[in-house]
């Protein structure tokens, strides 16, 4: 297995992880590394997801103008477009208007003017979902146009069952006229499958409007209840024909256990013609494939910033080549600016955050912590130009084991409401600097040293 381990194509920090496993307890590492590289139990689901992604490859088509538009191709964007679009699921659109909210109150106001207007269907697919105030008023929406012939759906994670829902609440819903399925609900026998969890939040309308970014579907996104001191979150809005994409991406997850798939009748452009200058592409992140997008797509923008990139993140658990990549753009003189919580969600996770800092900051990055409470938003903004909004945080989770989606902006009026948001939380925050990692408590200098060791197999 260590043999295998030098061969495969894991990444190197998840290797150095096996091999202290494996030196600790040779036998029952051996026997666990090996569990997880079968992957047992989600093999079928792997080859169900490449061949709903074999069907949908020519459902949506790359306009040739688009995509060799001057400005893309100059300033390469037109190459991460084709990167991202290798499956034929994820186009570059023009046609689209993009609204950002700097926070979850904005985004769910907007959601539920929007969900009065649908007159054909509705589908939300979501990581968390809590009964409560926030819940409450969309659920009494979708039940209201369940009754007027509305064709709703609803998907959530299934971990939601383990403490948030009631095994039967799919079956809850359907009284209402409410198509629901929980995805990897957990069963009583052990599989490498429910590693893999459902991390996205898509909202989509009539196939006209679409609704992305970090906001799920309990109070505290809303800060309609306090748990982690002010909850500062971030969404977008899209209108127009990259809300196809998203369309497609809700289908592909929802058909996953279907036996006759859908679409067509789903996957149509608007009537209306949205114009707004600049580009929009959605896009998904599958972890039963070996790409890294979220990943990548980070990554080249840090690697083609010229002025600054900006990022909010609630969690911090590089690996190697994001590390590199983060001190290496700021070593070669990009403004690089990471907000983080002040208040964590996850002790283990703010102490493993925290033992990036010094590395980070002796590379020129600059990182401050969001005093008032909690952040949840994943920002990428760069250069006036360039913006990712969507579901994937800085961390192995992320990264590498979650069904991940996100919005990429090139040259959209809103990059500069997303700039000036940055702006904003940055003057409630408190800098990160050498004293401050001095004079870190001890707690969380010995938890961070002692779970980094495991830190991609979390």
């Amino acid at each position: 297995m260590i043999f295998y381990l030098f061969n495969c194509s894991m990444d190197y920090s998840a290797k150095l992880t096996w091999l202290f496993i494996i030196m600790l307890v040779p036998v029952p590492g051996t026997i666990l590394l090996w569990y997880t590289q079968v992957n047992f139990g989600h093999r079928a689901i792997t080859k169900r997801i490449e061949s709903l992604i074999s069907d949908t490859k020519d459902k949506l088509s790359q306009k040739e103008r688009v995509i060799n538009a001057p400005e893309l191709v100059q300033s390469g964007t037109d190459d991460l477009c084709c990167y991202l679009n290798r499956s034929g699921c994820f186009p570059i659109y023009d046609n689209t208007k993009v609204t950002y909210f700097p926070s979850g109150e904005d985004k769910f106001e907007a959601m539920l003017r929007e969900l009065q207007k649908a007159e054909k269907f509705i589908f939300l697919e979501y990581f968390i979902v809590e009964e409560g105030y926030m819940w409450g008023r969309i659920l009494a929406i979708l039940a209201e146009k369940a009754k007027q012939g509305v064709e709703v759906r609803f998907m959530y994670d299934g971990m939601c069952e383990v403490k948030l829902l009631t095994h039967d609440y799919p079956k809850r819903l359907e009284k209402l006229g409410i198509k629901c399925k929980a995805f990897s609900p957990i069963r009583p026998f052990v599989s490498t499958h429910y590693n893999y969890r459902d991390h996205r939040k898509i909202l989509v309308i009539d196939g006209k409007v679409a609704f992305n970014g970090g906001v799920n579907l309990a109070d505290e996104y809303i800060n309609k209840i306090e748990r982690f001191g002010h909850w500062k979150d971030t969404a977008v809005m899209l209108r127009g024909e990259a809300v196809q994409s998203f369309t497609l991406m809700f289908l592909q997850m929802w058909n996953i256990t279907e036996r006759e798939p859908q679409w067509d009748s789903y996957l149509t452009l608007p009537d209306e013609t949205t114009q707004e200058d600049g580009y929009a592409m959605p896009f998904g992140d599958c972890p039963l494939e070996k790409d890294k997008v979220g990943e990548m797509v980070y990554m080249d923008i840090l690697n083609r910033a010229k002025t600054y990139v900006h990022i909010m993140t609630p969690y911090l658990i590089l690996d190697n080549e994001l590390e590199t990549a983060l001190k290496f753009a700021a070593q070669r003189g990009v403004d690089v600016k990471l907000i983080l919580p002040g208040i964590s969600d996850n002790k283990v996770a703010f102490a493993l955050a925290k033992t990036h800092y010094k590395e980070l900051i002796s590379a020129g990055v600059k990182l401050y912590e969001y005093t008032p409470g909690f952040v949840h938003a994943k920002v990428f903004v760069s250069d006036d130009e360039k913006a990712v909004i969507g579901t994937i945080n800085l961390d192995y989770r992320s990264l590498y084991h979650h069904f991940e989606c996100a919005t990429y902006l090139y040259q959209k009026p809103c990059i500069a409401n997303i700039e000036t948001d940055f702006e904003d939380t940055l003057s409630k925050c408190r800098e990160v600097t050498p004293e401050t990692i001095r004079n870190e408590k001890l707690g969380y200098k010995l938890l961070g040293g002692a779970m980094k060791v495991i830190a991609p197999l979390m």
